[in-house]
Order: C-alpha cells, then sequence, then structure tokens
C-alpha cells in the first residue's frame, strides 16, 4: 500500500518501469511513492542497470531477518539483597519507559532515567548504563546531557575516582512540576492579554478569558499540590555507593 512497505509487485514494476528508461519520478508517481524511495530501492539493489525484483526481494528479506535477531539479554537488574523477581524488575522497567516516552521524553533519555530510578542508588556509571542498556558510550552521553538540562539528574564525581556517576534524587518531579507550572503562568498571561486584545465580549476573547480561567486554576491547584507536599516532606539519606 502506498506509504507502507515495498512488496515483490512494487519492484516488478520498478524494474518494468527502469527497462523502459522511466525516471525515478514517474515510477513514483505510478506506484504513488515518493522519488526518493524509488532512488533508494534500486541505488541499494544493483543500480539502474543491475536492479532485479527478484534479487531486490530476497536481499530486503535477508536484511529483515538480520534485524529480527534477538540482542543479547540485558544482566538482571541487582535487588539489592531485597529478594525482588528480576523479571518483575525488568518488565516494570520496560513498561515504564513506555508510559515515559507516551509523555513526550525520547526513548533513550526515557531508558536512561528508568534505569536509574530502579535501582535503590539512584545512582549508576556511565560504564553501568552501557552495560545495562546495551548501546554506546555516545547514547549514553547524548541521554545524559538531555536529562541534565531538564533538570531530571546531575553528575557527581565518584568516591575516590575520576569517574563521574549520574544521579537522580527524590525531588525529580517536583522540578518538573515546578517546569510545567512556569509554562502554565506563562500560558495564563497570554490569554489574558488576548482577551484584552480581542475584546472579552468578541467570541474570539471569550474563548481566551475562558482559558486564562482554567489554566489560572490549574496553576493554583499546582502551588498548592507543591507545598503540600513540601511541608510535610523530610530529609532522604545520602545516596548509597552505586551498585
Amino acid at each position: 500500500m502506498p506509504g507502507g512497505r515495498l512488496t515483490n509487485e512494487d519492484r516488478r514494476q520498478i524494474a518494468a518501469g527502469l527497462a523502459e528508461g522511466l525516471g525515478y519520478a514517474e515510477i513514483g508517481r505510478r506506484l504513488g511513492r515518493p522519488a526518493s524511495t524509488i532512488m533508494r530501492e534500486v541505488t541499494r539493489n544493483g543500480g539502474p542497470g543491475d536492479y532485479r525484483a527478484d534479487r531486490a526481494e530476497d536481499a530486503t528479506r535477508q536484511r529483515a531477518r538480520r534485524h529480527k535477531q534477538a540482542r543479547p539479554p540485558a544482566p538482571p537488574i541487582p535487588d539489592g539483597g531485597h529478594g525482588r523477581d528480576p523479571r518483575a524488575v525488568q518488565d516494570f522497567t520496560e513498561s515504564f519507559v513506555a508510559l515515559l516516552v507516551q509523555q513526550g521524553l525520547p526513548r533513550m533519555e526515557a531508558r536512561v532515567l528508568a534505569c536509574l530510578y530502579v535501582t535503590d542508588s539512584g545512582a549508576l556509571t556511565a560504564a553501568d548504563l552501557v552495560q545495562r542498556l546495551h548501546v554506546s558510550p555516545a547514547s549514553i552521553s547524548h541521554a545524559v546531557a538531555f536529562l541534565e538540562q531538564q533538570g531530571m539528574l546531575k553528575r557527581e564525581r565518584v568516591p575516590g575516582a575520576r569517574r563521574e556517576r549520574y544521579v537522580i534524587d527524590d525531588e525529580i518531579w517536583l522540578r518538573s512540576m515546578l517546569a510545567s507550572l512556569q509554562m502554565n503562568d506563562a500560558l495564563v498571561a497570554a490569554s489574558q492579554r488576548g482577551a484584552e486584545v480581542l475584546g472579552a465580549a468578541t467570541p474570539a476573547g471569550a474563548r481566551f478569558e475562558s482559558s486564562a480561567e482554567l489554566l489560572s486554576l490549574v496553576s493554583e491547584a499546582f502551588r498548592q499540590v507543591i507545598e503540600q507536599w513540601q511541608s510535610g516532606s523530610t530529609p532522604h539519606p545520602a545516596h548509597p555507593p552505586v551498585e
């Protein structure tokens, strides 16, 4: 279907089009595909002078099989002596990652954050993360930089070593809520200004005024929740050694 993977019939039509001397754009129009898709398909399978539909289909299947080969399983997450079921912890971690991605966090950043979050220490080195997530050091570095910029983790020196470790604390969501509160306050101000400019008596102005009222209530609720949590929170012990 248009926009999906090329089928064997698509490849036969590509081969027929090349035999007629058609360009990528014309072949793409016949198939309802972008010219760039046709160009990539032909280029990776012998080029215009050596493209064969059956051979291209076989090569695509082989590539798909290689991509489907399972990665080695991640090492079990240490339970810190608490008798946890490693499989249950792994399943929960994967579902937590999916939730973070749903909330808008990039997948690699979500995996790093979840990996830190499920450790009792809340702290891991780059080497720990590379081993647990089976990704490159560069991927960890990029994810950590993003999370640090968002205030979701911090770096600290491993005692007695030159290595750094990445640390999360119990106020990660507090900082996230404060950032959301700032954005919500900005929307309140913009909506109030919109009502003034457009006129509260007009449909457009009334829409902005109604939005400002709702967003103001949200901001107030956020403040009350944050104040309640801060007044009832107690200091937590320092992070234990890296697992």
